[in-house]
């Protein structure tokens, strides 16, 4: 079995996003990257299914040469391969994106034959798009489900779950096909001390790719009002009583 696994560089949860004064780009200067939660799973996903059935699993991004650390990292916890779509003038938009990986990947069964599986995360942590997975799976005429909670391979089928509001659907696609992981299907792992040292020696594949400029435009990055919450203290001790039983009356409790 062949799969192949698409990620995306992006900042680190929880961090504090600065945009630049032309309001054009995020400012990375004091930034931490990751990889995508969504796509951490898909990661695991295809790890687990390398060990269950063999073959071999490889990972893909397209984006600057900083994105080797996220291929690197997923080397270190079981993806054989890695390549990356190298890039140096900013985010492209998810049509150029797409059309770049279906490329890529015509390229890469070309030299080693058809790939059974490709995953990706459910949807970037950054842009959140919901796009490029899907326009991969109808360029390439290849089955998709989005959203996915569960999976598994038994030959030639590929078995999907994802949750609904009346429970999960089912779904069976053929091989070749595309999913779409969504966090909670797994656990990832950690990378162990050998995966890490296997992973600062593993070999990282460029391809430079190539897209048209697709129908969407960046015009302005602009951050939301920020929330702050107050905190009164109603006092400490006995003293604070009163002021608890007002409270309780003016949100109706008493």
């Amino acid at each position: 079995m062949r799969i192949l696994v698409c990620v995306k560089r992006v900042p680190a949860p929880g961090a504090r996003i600065n945009i630049t004064a032309d309001g054009q780009a995020v400012d990375t200067a004091h930034l931490a990257f990751t990889t995508s939660p969504h796509e951490e799973c898909a990661v695991e996903a295809a790890a687990q299914l390398v060990e269950q059935h063999g073959g071999e699993a490889t990972v893909l991004t397209l984006g600057p040469a900083d994105a080797e650390e996220q291929l690197r990292y997923a080397v270190s916890v079981g993806i054989q391969n890695a390549v990356l779509l190298a890039t140096d003038d900013g985010d492209w938009d998810p049509q150029r994106t797409a059309q770049a990986i279906v490329g890529a990947i015509r390229e890469l069964e070309s030299s080693a034959g058809a790939v059974d599986l490709i995953l990706f995360g459910n949807e970037s942590a950054d842009s959140g798009g919901f796009q490029v997975g899907i326009r991969v799976a109808h360029a390439l005429g290849r089955a998709m489900v989005n959203g996915s909670k569960g999976l598994a391979i038994d030959g030639d089928v590929a078995h999907v779950q994802r949750e609904a509001d009346a429970g999960r659907e089912t779904y069976e696609l053929p091989l070749p096909a595309v999913v779409g992981v969504k966090e909670g299907i797994n656990l990832p792992r950690y990378p162990t001390m050998k995966g890490r040292l296997a992973s600062k020696k593993a070999e990282v594949a460029t391809i430079t790719p190539s897209g048209d400029v697709g129908g969407l435009a960046k015009v302005r990055l602009e951050r939301p009002v920020e929330k702050r919450s107050e905190t009164v203290v109603l006092g400490t001790g006995p003293d604070a009583a009163p002021a608890v039983v007002d409270v309780l009356e003016q949100i109706g409790v008493l």
